[in-house]
């Protein structure tokens, strides 16, 4: 246990909170911006088994904030590429690499083996299929987005009966909305993916107030956060 040695010094995790962590099962659907924190973060905390659902590769312009790849793996499988680097953080978690997108045929399957979901992806239908299968089959979600120098993240379907739908119940009308601008700088899905990291862990330990059925935001060009209720 010397490697979780100073999370375990906090009263709120202890050896009993890291053998909960160790015991759980996450997958991460998309490892790009948001989901290369996530990743980072959980598999350093001791999460015993991390799904990674990405089938994109790694490309150039994706460096300066995809933080788990370099430049010689350019053209390599995101997924792929990913759990290489998470097996060399931390050999005594297991790590699987899904080299596929989520889909209406596979997203039963791949949830149901995971005790938590966390979104890294980047768009409102992978969100809405994610949202509905959890709801289906009583999973937390956790869920998070960018744009340019701003985050969010929500906690959907845990200890609420609040999803993904009461923040975003037109479907239909959010899919026909125009992609939101590229730019991004490579500290908001730094800070947005690590919040959401900190409320993966929050969910396992059971530690903490967890933003279930709430939505926290913030700016990075000001600092302003906010959390609302939904």
């Amino acid at each position: 246990m010397e490697k979780y040695n100073r999370q375990m010094m906090l009263p709120e995790i202890g050896e009993e909170g890291q053998a909960k962590l160790l015991a759980a099962r996450v997958l991460i659907i998309g490892v790009g911006g948001l989901g290369s924190p996530i990743a980072l973060y959980l598999a350093g905390a001791g999460i015993g088994t991390i799904g990674l659902v990405d089938e994109d590769v790694v490309s150039i312009s994706n460096l300066h904030r995809q933080v788990l790849y370099s430049e010689a793996q350019t053209g390599e499988r995101k997924a792929t590429c990913a759990a290489i680097r998470l097996s060399a953080l931390n050999k005594d978690i297991k790590v699987h690499a899904y080299t596929t997108r989520l889909t209406e045929e596979n997203a039963r399957e791949l949830i149901g083996q995971y005790d938590v979901v966390v979104d890294g992806c980047d768009n409102f239908a992978t969100r809405y299929l994610i949202n509905d299968v959890c709801v289906e089959l009583g999973k937390p979600y956790v869920c998070g987005a960018i744009c340019g120098f701003e985050g969010q993240v929500a906690v959907f379907n845990y200890q609420t009966t609040k999803n993904y739908r009461d923040l975003y119940p037109d479907e239909e009308e959010m899919k026909k909305m125009p992609l939101p601008p590229k730019g991004v700088i490579g500290m908001t899905p730094a800070i947005t993916g690590s919040v959401e990291a900190m409320e993966v862990i929050k969910i396992i330990g059971g530690l903490g107030s967890i933003l279930s059925g709430k939505l926290w935001t913030i700016d990075l060009r000001t600092l302003q956060t906010n959390i609302f209720s939904l």
